[in-house]
């Protein structure tokens, strides 16, 4: 790193935990974002801001007017535009050069592929379909998984890292969902709700870049803004997982 990005990174940097290593090692990393939302957007701004040496942008949906109270990264001006030209927009203006933009909803050999080319995954969709399949590649990939999750006033969040086998994937957590349950675009949300959770998704994906521990690799966070209230779950891994139930035992 030159000066300059010396003081750029100063504040991580000056982080016992990270040091110029774990700076350096978010330089080197390539992350995934699949799906460009209430917490996709906001993902994207921190780990651009981070020094992420790559962002694989992944939408396919539009702007939309009802969006911008949620989803940060947009401007009205925008509105109508693929969500991955309005963030690569964006995110050029702030001076990151690194995104790439995949204008399609990922399922099958193309998510397999884009999961392989990158060092993590950021799951921030909307709905259970998109979230198993983003699970089931990351499973056989063997690349740590940061999913959240965000409906009305509260959110959840878990890491799946590939280190901790014993703690299983999130197909585990849910074997079977209905599927008018999936997708909470018409339940409503609070828009800060899922800033919150998405900064903290951000946090999560940076601290397992830079090899730092995570309680949530083993739990599941569940956050209840109407009450102010959080909890940790602790996560089992489900022999039956049709996902990672077959895997080796740790």
């Amino acid at each position: 790193m030159d000066d300059r990005e010396l003081l750029r990174h100063s504040a991580h940097i000056f982080l016992p935990e990270m040091g110029i290593e774990g700076v350096e090692r978010l330089r080197r990393a390539r992350v995934l974002i699949v799906g460009l939302g209430g917490l996709g957007s906001a993902v994207a701004l921190y780990l651009a801001r981070s020094g992420i040496l790559e962002l694989v942008l992944a939408d396919a949906d539009l702007v939309s007017l009802s969006n911008l109270p949620r989803q940060i990264l947009y401007a009205d001006r925008q509105v109508g535009l693929p969500k991955t030209e309005a963030a690569g927009a964006t995110l050029a203006s702030l001076g990151y050069p690194g995104a790439r933009l995949v204008t399609e909803r990922l399922f099958g050999t193309r998510l397999a592929e884009e999961v392989d080319r990158v060092d993590l995954v950021c799951d921030a969709s909307d709905n259970f379909a998109t979230r198993f399949a983003v699970n089931e590649a990351c499973v056989k990939a063997q690349i740590p998984l940061v999913s959240a999750a965000v409906i009305r006033m509260a959110g959840q969040l878990l890491v799946m890292d590939p280190k901790e086998a014993a703690a299983g994937c999130y197909r585990c957590l849910y074997p079977e969902i209905e599927e008018e349950a999936e997708r909470c675009s018409e339940r409503g949300v609070l828009g800060p709700v899922a800033g919150a959770l998405a900064t903290l998704q951000a946090a999560e994906a940076i601290k397992v870049i830079a090899g730092l521990p995570t309680p949530l690799a083993r739990d599941l966070w569940v956050f209840d803004a109407k009450e102010m209230e959080s909890r940790r779950i602790r996560r089992r891994r489900d022999p039956a997982c049709p996902i990672c139930g077959a895997l080796p035992s740790p």
